[in-house]
């Protein structure tokens, strides 16, 4: 094994063991919290020596960077996520390629999903991105508008709501952290309570950020930099 596999061996596993510790502090199951190694900006090759670790889910924001990787990567066995920001002309290829998509910000992205799934296909797994600090410059619903939102994709039969995703502004105090990261907890819990059954997942937390994720019932925690490194 070279030295920046053995880099890349022992950084993926230091995070699964801060997972299991930080899902055990805070008494969950480990197994309760999954990792999706954010893998955009990072050559197919380390993306098949993460593989070839163990690591299953990948999770990529840029659409034509994933699908090249798709096909260099065709005979691994990968989920492949998409959690960048969608555009409505890039629809097709992330409903007939992708496991999960993370980002779904309004009910057009829905519709266009539900539409050109493709038949042969499961429903596409998708979650509704929430803007929880209302920046200007990262997409997602507000909290106001959720509501409304899931009951509109709710109604299509080719997508299947799973949960809520959001992209906090950085804090670098843990307590601040843990409280935005609970407002997209309770949000998913309401959800529930209006018949949103399926809406189990939390798409939240990385490198920076995710022991108060995890705190606060990530399901879903989406970490680059502590495995690869930091992009160039």
């Amino acid at each position: 094994m070279s030295t920046t596999e053995t880099a890349l061996q022992q950084a993926l596993t230091t995070v699964k063991q801060r997972i299991a510790h930080y899902a055990q502090k805070y008494a969950r199951a480990p197994e309760s919290v999954q990792l999706i190694a954010v893998s955009k900006r990072q050559s197919s090759a380390r993306v098949r020596t993460a593989w070839q670790l163990g690591q299953r889910c990948f999770g990529e924001n840029y659409l034509q960077e994933a699908l090249s990787k798709q096909i260099e990567l065709q005979d691994c066995d990968i989920a492949w996520h998409f959690i960048g920001p969608i555009q409505s002309n890039k629809t097709r290829e992330l409903a007939q390629h992708f496991a999960l998509v993370h980002s779904v910000d309004r009910v057009k992205i829905a519709q266009r999903l539900h539409e050109q799934r493709p038949s042969e296909l499961p429903p596409l797994r998708i979650l509704l991105q929430v803007n929880l600090s209302e920046e200007a410059s990262k997409s997602g619903t507000t909290l106001a508008e959720l509501s409304t939102l899931a009951a509109q994709v709710a109604e299509l039969s080719r997508v299947r709501l799973c949960g809520l995703m959001a992209i906090p502004a950085p804090s670098d105090d843990f307590n601040s952290q843990r409280l935005v990261f609970r407002q997209l907890a309770e949000a998913r819990e309401l959800l529930q309570q209006q018949g949103h059954v399926d809406c189990v997942e939390l798409s939240m937390g990385m490198s920076a950020d995710f022991e108060a994720a995890i705190a606060e019932g990530a399901t879903l925690v989406r970490i680059g930099t502590d495995i690869f490194g930091r992009r160039s």
